[in-house]
């Protein structure tokens, strides 16, 4: 475990702190892995200045007031356009959003079988029709795409974090350790963050007391007060998914974003036709045996027109600088 984060100088008007946010001193720190999935490579020095975030994931609570406050429709309650999924079939052109099903048995882990269209599905009705939000108030929204997270911190004045600005705020200080608690997935035995424990994904043995979402406080907060930046949902970041930069030793980025748009996907290539931005966190569905992505320097890339029941995001302010 290293502490060794620097910490850079920087002349910021004062402002207060927002409501239910943390304050992060910028610093620099190794951003990335170089000991599990290619995507996370090469470690290299970043670079990122001060900015608060907010200190759980946003909740179905504060998503209520949001869609109260602005009559706003998400992406999972709008029919698909056909014009927008040539060669889907009509029945599939309904309004809903991806869930995580069991399955029954063992399945081969090299095909993705565990995911359904759920038609009714979306952040009001995380399982679908006939089910609710209730009694989850403080649990993270989930089943919300990238233009929902966004139109939500657009609201709130504040923006959705890049990927170094995430990572660095769930490393909180931790420099180059595997977890954003320090070196052990488990120290002396505590479950630090909500994920899968057993035989994904068919056996789920809930350990960690959750079948999928918890409450945004019930595992331990960071070095930083930040709750939840591992585990329980992914999270949305603003980076434009793309290959890891090679780093160099000529320089140090700051603030560094993903790729330009347009090289997040690929028109030629089906699945990569809908650009895509980087997740971050892991969620309930990180397993040992499978995705073992419940580490600050794990991301993934999401379709900006995908949501499921296991994404949602939280945001950040940057302060006004002299």
């Amino acid at each position: 475990m290293s502490e060794n984060f620097s910490s850079t100088a920087e002349s910021f008007i004062n402002e207060p702190t927002p409501d239910g946010m943390i304050w992060i001193p910028g610093g620099t720190f190794q951003m990335g892995s170089n000991h599990h999935y290619p995507e996370e490579a090469p470690v290299r020095r970043v670079s990122v200045d001060s900015f608060w975030i907010d200190r759980t994931p946003v909740t179905n609570k504060q998503f209520r007031e949001f869609v109260e406050a602005t009559g706003y429709v998400t992406f999972a309650e709008v029919p698909p356009r056909a014009e927008d999924y040539p060669g889907a079939q009509a029945a599939m052109l309904k309004a809903g959003s991806l869930m995580f099903e069991k399955p029954c048995g063992p399945v081969d882990l090299r095909f993705v079988t565990w995911w359904t269209y759920r038609f009714g599905a979306d952040w009001m009705h995380p399982e679908g029709p006939g089910s609710s939000i209730d009694g989850r108030d403080d649990h993270p929204v989930v089943h919300v795409t990238y233009k929902d997270a966004h139109a939500y911190a657009l609201w709130r004045g504040r923006e959705i974090p890049t990927e170094a600005e995430w990572e660095f705020a769930a490393r909180a200080k931790y420099d180059g350790a595997e977890y954003s608690w320090g070196a052990e997935l488990t120290p002396d035995g505590k479950t630090m963050a909500n994920t899968w424990q057993g035989n994904f994904p068919m056996q789920n043995l809930l350990e960690d007391g959750w079948e999928a979402t918890s409450p945004v406080e019930a595992f331990p907060p960071n070095r930083y007060g930040i709750y939840d930046m591992i585990g329980n949902t992914w999270e949305w970041t603003s980076d434009w998914y793309g290959e890891r930069a090679k780093a160099k030793d000529c320089c140090l980025p700051k603030n560094p974003r993903g790729v330009e748009e347009d090289a997040s996907h690929d028109p030629c290539v089906p699945e990569l036709r809908i650009p895509r931005k980087v997740l971050k966190g892991g969620s309930f569905l990180c397993a040992p045996n499978y995705c073992r992505r419940y580490r600050p320097a794990a991301r993934i890339p999401e379709p900006i027109d995908t949501s499921t029941n296991h994404l949602g995001f939280r945001c950040i302010k940057r302060p006004l600088r002299k």
